[in-house]
């Protein structure tokens, strides 16, 4: 069985000095962990021909498929506020682009697949951990309606990956709409390779924004999807981790799961990475970190805008200022729709923030209280329930005056707070057991993570908090 891929590669169209072109590094024995087969069939991919020796070559970067165009993308980037000016694909290979049967440009990426002129002294590759959490990760936040980037495949090499110990490699083949990041602006802005900027502006405004109107056009653009990602991110308690600006996707998407985690007790300043040791990337300090990224991003535009330099940043910083109010609306329409509000009322936030503040002096769990709140067990996360009961008084009230009670909202609160997240301490357990070669437990959280709305008794256990002795306090990026 042959398997067909119809690339059509934009992305390779560009300039040379956009990447590096070269195949990924074959491995030794590949064999299929899991593979996406509904993601598989929205590509127009036939999963059956994806499952064949061929296809898992493909997929573990040991056949270059017909019409594909390997290629390492250059990019710089802020890592915690300070500046790289070569970064790029170290460990990746953007295999090529396809559309798929809605019409859209997908790239289809492999990450582990060995070493790139951008690799550094990396070995090029990734061991099955984080492969495993970004699969989880990613696939969880597409079924919780967060935009992100996707996984098709995961694939073990049959080779030893040297971290801090020896662990089996493997190979995550990623999809997203682009590779596209703010970093990848600034590889060409501290170059002053104005022509550069202005190549890589036209194709992302061809390619994502075909409304925007020159480079103000596409900062309003970016500035908007990223205020409704950080909203989203911050309603479902997820913590990213590592928001440097090449970490942030110009289109939207989370993209680079490396030391992200979700909340269980909910606190305004939970950091898990551990590299985060000032707490820069917080969960509360989100969405100033997407202002901030967003900042870097305009200022890579500045000699597109205006020939008047303070013209220029004058337009720019207006436009990157758009962010609070877009940003504002997108929070309070998630947060009201968790408590189940149909309409708007001016002290909805001070109801919302009033809550959280309960939340964060009990240390209530965030996905539990939420999803508590539509089948009357969210008092039970609280040490002392009488603090929730005094804020259900006004929350009573306040769905009173819809003309509705508790009772009517509560079908609607279950159908955007989640049951199941991947949780940090069930996806460490995947992880470990497939370290001794057992993935009963990452298809199993794979399988129940795709139904994250719905009730699923036999699967109860996953939507309980860790014990102490589980709790995961700090992530690592797994590079």
């Amino acid at each position: 069985m042959s398997l067909q891929i119809a690339f059509d590669n934009s992305y390779a169209r560009l300039p040379d000095r956009f990447f590096a072109r070269l195949a990924p590094e074959p491995v030794a024995a590949p064999a299929l962990i899991r593979l996406n087969d509904a993601l598989a069939a929205e590509l127009g991919l036939d999963p059956a021909a994806l499952r064949a020796e061929e296809g898992v070559a493909i997929l573990a970067g040991n056949s270059t498929p017909q019409g594909a165009e390997p290629l390492a993308q250059a990019y710089a980037g802020h890592q915690f506020g300070g500046f790289v000016p070569q970064l790029g694909d170290g460990r990746a290979h953007l295999i090529g682009e396809v559309i798929d049967r809605q019409g859209r440009r997908r790239d289809i990426q492999l990450k582990g697949s060995g070493r790139t002129p951008f690799s550094r002294a990396g070995d090029g590759r990734a061991w099955v951990g984080p492969v495993l959490r970004e699969y989880l990760v990613s696939e969880a936040m597409n079924a919780l309606g967060v935009p992100t980037t996707r996984a098709l495949a995961a694939v073990t090499t049959g080779e030893w990956v040297f971290r801090e110990d020896r662990m089996p490699g493997a190979v995550l083949a990623r999809v997203a709409s682009s590779h596209i990041r703010v970093g990848t602006f600034q590889f060409f802005a501290v170059r002053q390779d104005i022509d550069g900027v202005r190549a890589l502006m036209e194709h992302t405004i061809a390619r994502h924004y075909p409304e925007a109107d020159g480079p103000l056009g596409l900062i309003r653009a970016v500035v908007a999807v990223q205020a409704r990602l950080a909203a989203r991110w911050m309603a479902i308690g997820f913590v990213h981790g590592v928001m440097n600006t090449d970490n942030t996707h110009i289109a939207g998407e989370t993209i680079d799961y490396g030391p992200c985690a979700f909340m269980d007790s909910y606190h305004p300043e939970t950091v898990f990475s551990s590299i985060d040791q000032f707490g820069r990337y917080a969960y509360a300090n989100q969405p100033q970190i997407a202002v901030w990224n967003l900042a870097q991003f305009a200022t890579c535009l500045l000699p597109l805008i205006d020939a008047d330099q303070d013209a220029a940043v004058e337009a720019a910083t207006a436009a990157v200022h758009e962010f609070s109010d877009h940003y504002t609306a997108a929070w309070l329409d998630e947060f009201r729709a968790k408590i189940g509000l149909a309409t708007a009322e001016p002290a909805d936030r001070d109801l919302i923030e009033g809550l959280l503040a309960r939340m964060a002096r009990h240390g209530a769990d965030f996905t539990r209280t939420f999803r508590g709140l539509a089948d009357g067990t969210a008092r039970d996360e609280f040490d002392d329930p009488a603090d929730f009961d005094s804020w259900a008084q006004h929350w009573q009230a306040r769905l009173a005056r819809e003309g509705r009670d508790i009772a009517a909202a509560q079908p609607g609160i279950a159908a955007v707070n989640p049951a199941f997240i991947p949780r940090n301490h069930q996806v460490e357990a995947a992880i470990g057991a497939a370290v001794t070669g057992d993935y009963t437990p990452f298809h199993r959280l794979c399988d129940v993570l795709a139904r994250p709305f719905e009730d699923q008794p036999r699967h109860a256990d996953l939507q309980a908090p860790p014990r102490p002795e589980e709790a995961v306090r700090q992530t690592f990026c797994g590079t």
